[in-house]
């Protein structure tokens, strides 16, 4: 819920696209921007579709990609949101706080 655990989440999150990217540009044979873009396409759930594994490593890098990749991902995006909600909170039991203090001045 903490900036360090949402930090530690994307760098997690970055380092397993970067790892996906370099296993899929040596493993299929893609170019560079065809590994990045099979990557993170696979752990955001969109699949397109244009661009698949055709070895077996591949097919078995992809199911390995889509469980460890898509539950950082999830975790990543709902610790952020949690954190979101909390600072808005926050930023209004704030703003309460100082109305009631400059009426109480008054």
């Amino acid at each position: 819920m903490n900036r360090d655990t949402i930090g530690i989440l994307f760098s997690t999150l970055f380092t397993v696209i970067a790892i996906g990217t370099i296993y899929f540009r040596y493993v299929e044979g893609w170019s560079w921007l065809d590994a990045y873009f099979f990557t993170v396409v696979t752990i955001s759930t969109v699949g397109y579709g244009n661009v698949v594994p055709v070895t077996a490593a591949g097919k078995i890098g992809t199911t390995v990609l889509i469980f460890v990749g898509l539950g950082i991902f999830a975790a990543a995006i709902q610790q952020l949101s949690h954190f979101t909600v909390h600072r808005r909170s926050e930023m209004r039991r704030q703003r309460r706080d100082q109305r009631k203090d400059q009426d109480g001045s008054e």
